[in-house]
C-alpha cells in the first residue's frame, strides 16, 4: 500500500516538529510550509492526502487558504487554531474546512483524526476500481464511482465530507438521520463535539445542491429529529 502524504503548514517551528514527530511514527511522508503562499505552491508541485493548517500566519492566513484550495482541490484539510470559540469554527468549517482542532491540542488526538479523514476520504474518495454506482433524484445526480455530483447536468464541487453526508442520505432515501448519527456515520467516530459541525456541512451542502435552500428540494429537515431526502 502507498505511503500517504501530509502537508503541514504552521509558521511555529515547535508545532511542526511536535506534529513531524507523530506523524512520521505513523509512516506519513509529510511536506511542510510555513505559510499558505508556501502552501499552494507545494500544491502545484505535489501530489498530497491531507492537509494539517495553522489559521495565524503571515503572508497567507489559514483561512484564506483554505478558499483557494477549495477551488480546485478535494483533499481533506484540517485547520488548527488557538481560537476555541464556537463561531471561528463555524467560519473555519464554512470555508470548506473538514476539520477544526484548537491549540493546545493531543497530538494523539490529531493522528486520530488524521487516520479518520484520510479513511473516510478513500471510502468516499474517488476510487477507479469503484462500482459505477449512480443515483438520481430528479435533476440530482451522485456518481459514486467518479465522486461526481451534478445539477440538471451543471457539475457541483462538493467537499469529502458534503459528498460523504450526501451519498449516506440519498443512498437511504426516506431515512432520518440525527445530527449525531451522520457524525458517527460520516466521521466515523463517536459523537462527542458541538453539533455546529455537522449543521455546517448541512448548510454548505445546501448552498451547492439546492435551488433555494431556504425551501429545500432534496435534503429535508425533520423538526426535532435529523434530515433526510425523501424517497422518489
Amino acid at each position: 500500500m502507498s505511503r500517504r502524504t501530509i502537508m503541514l503548514v504552521d509558521d511555529e517551528k515547535e508545532i511542526i516538529k511536535l506534529m513531524e514527530i507523530y506523524l512520521q511514527n505513523e509512516g506519513y511522508i509529510l511536506l511542510k510550509a510555513s505559510d499558505g503562499v508556501e502552501a499552494l505552491e507545494i500544491l502545484e508541485k505535489h501530489s498530497v492526502d491531507l492537509i494539517i493548517m495553522d489559521v495565524m500566519m503571515p503572508r497567507m492566513d489559514g483561512m484564506e487558504a483554505c478558499m483557494k484550495i477549495r477551488e480546485t482541490r478535494e483533499l481533506p484539510i484540517i485547520l488548527l487554531s488557538a481560537k476555541n470559540q464556537d463561531i471561528d469554527k463555524i467560519s473555519g468549517l464554512s470555508l470548506g474546512a473538514d476539520d477544526y482542532v484548537t491549540k493546545p491540542f493531543n497530538p494523539l488526538e490529531l493522528i486520530a483524526r488524521v487516520k479518520s479523514h484520510l479513511r473516510r476520504y478513500k471510502q468516499f474518495g474517488r476510487s477507479p476500481n469503484a462500482d459505477n454506482t449512480l443515483i438520481e433524484i430528479d435533476d440530482l445526480s451522485i456518481n459514486i464511482a467518479t465522486h461526481k455530483v451534478t445539477i440538471d447536468g451543471e457539475e457541483v464541487k462538493l467537499t469529502p465530507r458534503e459528498f460523504a453526508i450526501l451519498q449516506l442520505m440519498a443512498s437511504n432515501r426516506g431515512i432520518v438521520f440525527s445530527m449525531d448519527r451522520i457524525y458517527q456515520e460520516v466521521w466515523n467516530e463517536p459523537f462527542m463535539e458541538s453539533r455546529n459541525t455537522v449543521m455546517v456541512h448541512i448548510r454548505k451542502l445546501r448552498e451547492k445542491i439546492e435551488p433555494d435552500p431556504r425551501a429545500p428540494r432534496y435534503i429535508k429537515t425533520v423538526w426535532g429529529i435529523g434530515y433526510k431526502i425523501d424517497p422518489d
